[in-house]
C-alpha cells in the first residue's frame, strides 16, 4: 500500500495514501453542521478537537487548558503568514508561500498529539482529510504545503514548551479539612478517599493565558451565614435541587441534566464552529475568535479555581445536612470540590460573552450536550443561556444562587479583557 510520509511535532507519521484521498476521514469531528456552509480547515480542526476530547472523556479543567492551547497555537500558525494581528506567543516567522490551512493543520495535529496521546488514530486520519483538500496528489503536497506544515509543527512545538511549565503538573500542598461552618468538606456518594482533598486545586495558582494573575478578578466571596441573601439563596437550593423535589418541573430536571452531561470546552466550541460556518468567517478571523474563546474558557477556569480555594466554601449538602435536613440529597452527585463559584456559570459565562462580543448578545443558536444525545437547547441570546446554566446549577442542587451570580460576573470579566488585550489588530 502506498503511503504518505510526513514529519508532524518531530514523528515520521506515515498515512496510508487510500486514507489521505477519502476527505470524510473523521465524519464525526470534521462534518460541516446541518444547514450551514462547510466548515473551513480551522473548523474542522476546532471539531477534531472536541472529538478527541470527548472520546478521551477528558474532565473539564484540563478541556479548557488543552483547548487554549490547541487554539492559541492554530491562531499564531495562521497570523505568522497573514500577520493581521499581533501575536499570541509565537513570532510570525513564517516562510514565504506557506499555505495557512497546512499551518493550521500541523499546528492542531502537534498539540493535539501531545495533548491526547490516546486519541492520535483520530488526529492522524483529520491530516490525511486535510492533505486531501489541499492536493491532488497528497503523497507530493507541494512546497507550499510543505512549508505550512512545518511552521505550524514549529509554532505549536513552541506554546506546548511555554505551558508545559505553566503549573499543571505541580503537586498543590497538603490539603486539611475545615470543621467550621462554611468550611468545604468531602460530599456524598463517594466522599473521596484520602487524603480528601479537592480536585483540580492546582489550577488556582495556574500560569494565566492572557490575566495578569488567577486573582485578577477575585470575587467578592459567599454572604456571611447570618444573612438574609444566605437563607434566601439556602432554601432556593434546598427546594429546588432535591432528588425528591416536588417544585422543580421536569425541564429544569432536564436543564439540570443536559448542561452537566457534557464539557462547558465541548459545548461552546460548538456554538462557536456554527456560527463561524454560517458567517462564512474568513480563517484568520475564525482562528483570532476561537482563540479568544478558548483562552477565556481556560482563563475563567484558572480565576474561578483560585476563588474556590480562597473562600474554601461548603456545598449545598454539607450545608443544608448540617443545619436543617440530615437526609438532604441532590438531584445530581456534587463534583468533588469547593463550591464558591460556580465553575461552569463562570466559565460559560467567558465563553458567552466573548462570542456576544463579536457577534452581539442578539443571535440565535443551538447548544447541544454530548450525553443527552438528540436533546438541544435554542437561544436568541448569550445571556439567557448563560442565564440558564446559572439555574441548572441550581437544580442540579450543588450550587447557590450568588455563587452562580458572582461567577458569570467573574467570566464576563475575564472575556472582556481576553477581547482587548492579546491579538490585536495590526492596523
Amino acid at each position: 500500500m502506498k503511503r504518505i510520509i510526513i514529519i508532524i511535532a518531530g514523528f515520521l507519521l506515515s498515512i496510508p495514501l487510500a486514507l489521505a484521498g477519502v476527505a470524510q476521514a473523521a465524519p464525526t469531528a470534521a462534518a460541516a453542521q446541518p444547514g450551514t456552509a462547510q466548515a473551513d480547515t480551522v473548523t474542522q480542526w476546532n471539531l477534531t478537537m472536541i472529538a478527541g476530547l470527548e472520546a478521551a472523556g477528558v474532565p473539564p479543567p484540563p478541556a479548557a487548558r488543552i483547548g487554549a492551547i490547541v487554539q492559541a497555537s492554530v491562531f499564531d500558525a495562521v497570523n505568522g503568514i497573514a500577520r493581521q494581528y499581533t501575536p499570541y506567543h509565537v513570532a510570525p516567522a513564517a516562510p514565504a508561500g506557506a499555505s495557512r490551512d497546512a499551518a493550521v493543520a500541523a499546528a492542531a495535529h502537534t498539540a493535539l498529539v501531545a495533548l491526547i496521546p490516546g486519541q492520535r488514530p483520530l488526529f492522524d486520519a483529520q491530516l490525511a482529510a486535510t492533505l486531501a483538500q489541499l492536493s491532488d496528489d497528497p503523497a507530493h503536497p507541494g512546497q507550499s504545503v510543505q512549508r505550512g506544515l512545518a511552521w505550524g509543527t514549529t509554532v505549536a512545538n513552541d506554546i506546548l514548551a511555554w505551558r508545559a511549565t505553566d503549573g499543571f503538573t505541580t503537586v498543590p500542598p497538603p490539603y486539611t479539612v475545615g470543621t467550621a461552618p462554611g468550611d468545604w468538606q468531602p460530599t456524598p456518594p463517594a466522599f473521596l478517599g484520602p487524603p480528601q482533598a479537592p480536585l483540580f486545586r492546582q489550577f488556582a495558582t495556574m500560569t494565566p493565558f492572557a490575566l495578569t494573575s488567577p486573582a485578577q478578578f477575585l470575587p467578592p466571596g459567599p454572604p456571611p451565614l447570618d444573612s438574609a441573601r444566605w437563607a434566601q439563596d439556602l432554601a432556593e437550593v434546598r427546594a429546588l435541587g432535591s432528588a425528591t423535589s416536588t417544585t422543580r418541573t421536569p425541564e429544569q430536571t432536564q436543564t439540570a441534566i443536559f448542561w452537566q452531561a457534557d464539557t462547558p470546552a465541548a459545548m461552546w466550541n460548538r456554538v462557536a464552529d456554527q456560527l463561524a460556518q454560517a458567517g462564512d468567517l474568513p480563517l484568520a478571523q475564525n482562528a483570532r475568535l476561537l482563540a479568544q474563546v478558548n483562552i477565556a474558557l481556560a482563563d475563567a477556569t484558572i480565576a474561578v479555581w483560585n476563588a474556590k480555594n480562597y473562600y474554601n466554601f461548603w456545598r449545598p449538602v454539607t450545608a443544608i445536612r448540617a443545619t436543617s435536613d440530615p437526609a438532604w440529597t441532590p438531584l445530581l452527585p456534587t463534583p468533588a470540590f469547593q463550591e464558591y463559584p460556580s465553575a461552569h456559570s463562570g466559565v460559560s459565562s467567558a465563553a458567552a460573552a466573548v462570542l456576544a462580543s463579536f457577534y452581539g448578545d442578539a443571535t440565535s443558536f443551538t447548544v447541544t450536550s454530548a450525553g443527552l444525545p438528540g436533546v438541544q437547547r435554542d437561544f436568541t441570546t448569550f445571556s439567557s443561556a448563560v442565564q440558564q446554566v446559572e439555574n441548572a446549577r441550581i437544580y442540579a442542587g450543588f450550587h447557590f444562587r450568588f455563587s452562580c451570580t458572582d461567577a458569570a460576573a467573574l467570566g464576563a470579566q475575564v472575556a472582556r479583557y481576553v477581547t482587548s488585550t492579546p491579538m490585536r489588530p495590526v492596523h
